[in-house]
């Protein structure tokens, strides 16, 4: 598997396993929308048949970051490449000056939240009613790093 940075070439598929993951999916536009801002930094799973597998992004306010949209193919769930792709794009974003990371989680995404947690990530709260498709509220979890920590 490699991960790199989501170009508008990969929108198509992106779109795609958007709409065969999500209740509430984004549009290719937009994912294509969200590439052009220069806040936000997108990247992808590409396995060695250049099939994107998964992709996750973030979204840059001074030296904190959210990061959005961590979805992997369900084929190739609970494999640790959901934690790769976090994990490359929390240093991307520290090569960025950030040190301070944001997400939300489904409750019920036991696998994603424990994933979140070996990560240095830990809950601070709880958003009501904050997914569609099914309803349910986000678990909200906060990591720091600390500075020069590579």
């Amino acid at each position: 598997m490699m991960i790199r940075k989501m170009q508008l070439d990969d929108l198509t598929q992106v779109a795609a396993l958007e709409q065969s993951l999500f209740g509430d999916p984004w549009s290719e536009k937009a994912f294509r929308d969200t590439l052009e801002q220069d806040e936000a930094d997108f990247i992808v799973a590409v396995n060695a048949q250049n099939e994107i597998i998964g992709y996750c992004g973030a979204y840059r306010a001074l030296d904190e970051a959210e990061i959005v949209n961590v979805a992997i193919k369900k084929e190739h769930q609970n494999h640790g490449y959901g934690a790769e792709m976090v994990q490359a794009l929390i240093e991307e974003e520290k090569k960025n000056g950030v040190v301070s990371f944001i997400l939300e989680v489904r409750p019920s995404n036991l696998s994603a939240h424990r994933c979140y947690q070996k990560l240095g990530f830990r809950t601070i709260g709880i958003r009501r009613d904050f997914y569609d498709c099914p309803k349910e509220n986000a678990l909200v979890m906060k990591m720091e790093s600390i500075a020069g920590d590579e």
